[in-house]
């Protein structure tokens, strides 16, 4: 199982929103590449990136920090303001090794398809839930569509995986939603990648313990930032080197 350690972009700095919530955010790194340097020296393969101006723009921002990202040499999985093929092909070409595809998903969900089969493996659909139901745009959007009908539009298609966020949890050191992020695995046949709420090695541990029912891996933001959640610490558990 992977760990995912998050950078979150707003206006060129690493930020943490509460529940989504561009008025409770608070800055955690000034520098997002020097961030990224130490994420990598703990040990880290993937790290997850979000542009948040981009997700609220609906086009790409923070391209600075990104490029300065993509130097580090790890690899990227990006989401946030990227809507069209030739956004994917830039990002592609930039270094990033998979863009997630949110807003669009929802709304256009044959560019999805078109991009899973041009670029396979590279192409990740973000479901962000709230009460179960998918919001776009930012978050700022709600819809009527449940999460799992949603990820089921794109079996067999070639998405590499899906991010699923409990939106209610993401931030608030409230804990991973497991089961939910489980039910959701055990529903469909894309990976599926836990996020929103960890707040200790419990919850690497409970999506490990469901990582058969197909959680391919785990995003942790405030609580690396915080200093509740080892990095190290959780990689090795990941791995299955124990803690």
């Amino acid at each position: 199982m992977q760990i995912y350690p998050a950078i979150d972009l707003k206006d060129g700095q690493g930020v943490r929103l509460l529940h989504g919530d561009f008025n409770r955010m608070t800055v955690y790194a000034p520098d997002p590449k020097l961030q990224a340097e130490k994420f990598i020296a703990a040990g880290c393969e993937w790290i997850h990136v979000v542009d948040l101006d981009g997700a609220l723009k609906g086009a790409s921002a923070n391209q600075q920090a990104l490029q300065a990202i993509c130097k580090t040499g790890a690899r990227i999985q990006l989401g946030g303001g990227i809507r069209t093929m030739q956004d994917i092909e830039t990002w592609l070409s930039a270094g990033i090794s998979r863009v997630i595809l949110g807003t669009i998903a929802l709304k256009n969900p044959k560019l999805v398809v078109k991009a899973a089969k041009a670029f396979p493996g590279h192409i990740a659909v973000g479901a962000d839930a709230r009460n179960g139901r998918i919001a776009a745009e930012g978050w700022l959007e709600d819809s009527d569509i449940e999460a799992v009908d949603l990820v089921r539009r794109f079996e067999d298609c070639g998405v590499s995986a899906v991010i699923f966020t409990d939106i209610s949890r993401d931030g608030a050191l409230t804990g991973v939603n497991a089961e939910a992020t489980a039910a959701l695995a055990d529903a469909v046949s894309i990976p599926i990648i836990a996020s929103g709420g960890v707040k200790g090695i419990e919850d690497i541990q409970a999506c490990l313990e469901k990582s058969a029912n197909g959680i391919e891996g785990v995003i942790a933001g405030r609580a690396l930032y915080d200093g509740r959640l080892d990095l190290r610490e959780a990689l090795a558990l990941a791995a299955g080197k124990g803690v």
